[in-house]
């Protein structure tokens, strides 16, 4: 067995055949299958291996496995519990009624007992074919739909209970062993892992009139998820189990309420805020999955004249240092990650926020409580007499927030927050329209950053594109910039959208000297953005060219998201 497994990775440029004979020689041991481990110990490119390995095996290899059009006759043919067990995808069914065969997709020709399951729980004669890991993964997901062996069991009502959705133990820790019994417990944790895993941020349980709708956002889009069929009948029990999991009202379903999880996956912590909200075909759930991340600025991936001009910011001493941008353009990540530059054991650090969306090891964190009077600006109150070096407020909303701020920075504080305005520039006139006076503005605010979010494209598929010269006349593109720009294509590994994560753009206008005469003499948005250029001042849209032709993210990204600046 160990050279029929080494001979396709010799065959498929493994440059360790040491290390992966070691990988197969502790499976064999153990009496188990070694493709798995193979595969998950990086040595070998999975497509390649898999395919060298169908041939030594004898089997037809499907580099591509095409979209099904009829689900229904393969779900009867193959039912959930034995393919997303074992992992076998009913690709096909040949011949016609009375002489059918069925076409079943595995990557892993030595698995005895997923072909002995398969054989017991399969009707109709097999043909074995062979596919990547991967694509068997995602096409399991398509045509049985998350958590769908879970639910099957669960309908047959096999010495169920779906009444028992109360925690235990180990309920909260969602990658828990699969061998567990079947409950509407386990069926929630499914769809949490599989957002987990497909990097979503949110988790949106919404009731239909004729359906549970489940949705994951992803690279800032949502994403329909395919569920069972027939998930309607428990939307009460799924429902129910988040409500308990984030320790809320099962019995209140006429109100909205807010709660929070903690769970436990692969190892690490992650942090689950919870919001329900009545609908008339019951209560839609949303969950915002908040991973309990390392934070630095390295990880913002800024451009180094930005980098630079961030440094020299959180050198200061006092002042004001405003983020700006709509919800969701991640202001909160680039807020944490310049608080964790100045974390130090000589600096005293104090947060007020609503609420608090990650903890930061050596930081005081204060969350809003407004039913109970600890407003933004009743605890900035209490914050600055606790002998803060920095401080950090959620969101400046009113002036009574504003101007206690500004209080802290006359005074040798340095605040950071945020507020919700399209621009860099726009943000002076969002504090002067609040009521801020022009005098207290300049005198204390010592810059304004805004970003916005774009996706960042997958390495695996994107292709060289370039630019016309027209276009770039288009795009006031400027002919310094040199570079590579790139196109979404689409591949298995993203979802076939072309796009794999998401980075930041930004723009920086610091309020020097000059800056500050301006404002106290009432100058408009167009002259303070005129004389900001003057002093070198970047728009976020040619920021965004710079990681376009870096091969970073497309000029359809950028300008979907700058398009509010023109």
């Amino acid at each position: 067995m160990i050279d029929l497994l080494i001979a396709p990775a010799r065959d498929s440029g493994c440059e360790d055949i040491d290390a992966l004979t070691q990988v197969v020689q502790a499976a064999v041991d153990q009496q188990r299958s070694p493709i798995d481990d193979i595969l998950d110990s990086g040595l070998v490119d999975e497509e390649p291996y898999l395919s060298s390995l169908a041939a030594n095996s004898g089997m037809e290899w499907l580099p591509v496995i095409a979209d099904f059009e009829k689900a229904e006759p393969l779900r009867d043919a193959c039912g959930a519990k034995v393919a997303l067990t074992q992992q076998l995808f009913p690709v096909e069914i040949l011949g016609e009624e009375g002489s059918q065969q069925l076409v079943l997709l595995t990557y892993d020709p030595l698995n005895l007992v997923a072909r002995q399951a398969a054989t017991q729980k399969i009707e109709l004669p097999i043909i074995w074919k062979m596919a990547s890991r991967r694509r068997i993964h995602d096409s399991l997901r398509k045509l049985y739909g998350v958590g769908a062996d879970t639910f099957e069991q669960i309908l047959d009502g096999r010495d169920l209970d779906l009444d028992n959705l109360e925690d235990s133990d180990e309920a909260n820790v969602i990658d828990a062993d699969e061998d567990e019994e079947a409950s509407v417990v386990k069926f929630v944790n499914q769809i949490i892992r599989e957002a987990l895993q497909q990097r979503a941020t949110d988790i949106h349980v919404e009731p239909l009139h004729d359906n549970l709708r489940i949705r994951y956002r992803i690279d800032g889009l949502l994403v329909d998820v395919t569920v069972p069929d027939n998930i309607k009948t428990l939307q009460s029990s799924v429902i129910a189990r988040l409500k308990i999991m984030s320790q809320l009202d099962i019995a209140e379903r006429r109100l909205p309420q807010d709660g929070r999880i903690n769970l436990q996956f692969e190892g690490g912590g992650i942090d689950v805020r919870v919001a329900t909200v009545p609908t008339v075909e019951g209560e839609s759930v949303s969950l915002r999955l908040l991973n309990q991340e390392k934070f630095n600025i390295e990880k913002l991936q800024m451009e180094p004249f930005v980098e630079e001009k961030i440094l020299q910011l959180l050198k200061l001493s006092n002042g004001i240092c405003l983020i700006t941008g709509p919800t969701g353009s991640g202001k909160s990540t680039s807020l944490y990650s310049f608080l964790s530059e100045v974390n130090t054991e000589d600096t005293r650090i104090v947060t007020i926020e609503d609420p608090v969306e990650n903890k930061l090891s050596g930081v005081m964190q204060i969350a809003v409580k407004s039913e109970i009077g600890l407003t933004f600006a009743s605890g900035l109150r209490s914050i600055l007499r606790a002998d803060p070096n920095i401080v950090m407020i959620g969101e400046i909303r009113d002036l009574e927030t504003a101007e206690i701020a500004i209080r802290a920075s006359l005074t040798g504080h340095l605040v950071f927050s945020t507020l919700h305005t399209n621009d860099a520039i726009g943000g002076i006139s969002r504090l002067v329209d609040m009521g801020v006076e022009p005098f207290l503005l300049s005198a204390s605010v010592r810059a304004f950053l805004a970003q916005r979010l774009v996706r960042k494209l997958c390495e695996n598929c994107k292709r060289p594109h370039d630019l016309m010269p027209q276009q770039r006349i288009d795009l006031e593109i400027p002919d310094s910039m040199t570079g590579q720009c790139y196109e979404a294509v689409g591949c298995d590994r993203c979802r076939n959208t072309g796009f794999k994560g998401r980075l930041a753009i930004y723009e920086v206008v610091l309020l020097t000297e000059p800056m500050q005469e301006l404002i106290i003499k009432g100058a408009d948005s167009r002259e303070l953005l005129d004389h900001a250029q003057t002093e070198g001042y970047v728009p976020m849209r040619e920021y965004g060219w710079y990681k376009c032709f870096s091969g970073q993210t497309t000029l359809e990204e950028v300008i979907s998201v700058t398009s509010a600046e023109l």
